[in-house]
């Protein structure tokens, strides 16, 4: 896929004032600090579309990205940050299943995990309730460049075994970086075979 526009459409922390229903989505979710601003930046090749910073837990709404006027690319609040009040963490969890129960136009949702730690509770957590949910979903493990072939492919059989404990087949994995875009080509050419599959869907029923 070829990235020729993408732009900053809305920052919503209310279900009802999203953008309309009408085109595909493709929503971006991990820890905070796991590199999803950064990654999202090299999906689109722009250096600052998604804000990144240094201080965790900054992204506390839904932000929609049009790209290519076809499709949304979606920035949710990152999880996992202590420091947030009691409070502010169960908005976030009531807001975040609103979205994804509701949002009927949601095609898939990409978990970022931090490919240099271990699985983390929250992660897994997350994961289990997307599938018990029937929500579609992939992995993508961030940051491989920061360490070795050997280590990464270490930690994703780790990531693999601890998921096979409860599940019998493994959802779609991407392995990326937004220091040397590896990944972007895999994860673009993902969504648009999506995109063409609904497509194909809609026109086969009339819809």
């Amino acid at each position: 896929m070829i990235i020729k526009d993408a732009h900053f459409v809305s920052s919503n922390s209310k279900i009802d004032r999203l953008p309309k229903d009408n085109i595909p989505e493709y929503a971006f979710i991990g820890r905070s600090n796991v590199g999803k601003s950064s990654l999202i930046n090299t999906l689109v090749q722009r250096r600052a579309l998604a804000k990144t910073s240094a201080t965790p837990g900054k992204t506390i709404a839904i932000n929609h990205f049009m790209v290519n006027d076809s499709w949304y690319l979606v920035d949710l609040p990152g999880y996992g940050y202590a420091q947030r009040s009691k409070k502010a963490r169960e908005e976030w969890r009531v807001m975040l299943a609103n979205y994804i129960r509701r949002r009927r136009n949601l095609i898939c949702t990409f978990v970022l995990v931090d490919s240099r730690i271990e699985p983390q509770n929250s992660d897994i957590g997350f994961m289990e309730w997307l599938g018990e949910n029937q929500v579609p979903f992939c992995i993508v493990f961030t940051k491989v460049d920061k360490i070795s072939k050997v280590e990464l492919d270490k930690n994703i059989e780790i990531y693999k075994s601890k998921l096979l404990e409860e599940w019998e087949e493994l959802p779609q994995m991407f392995i990326t970086s937004s220091e040397t875009k590896q990944g972007r080509d895999e994860l673009l050419d993902y969504i648009e075979q999506q995109n063409a599959e609904l497509e194909k869907y809609l026109k086969t029923n009339g819809l």
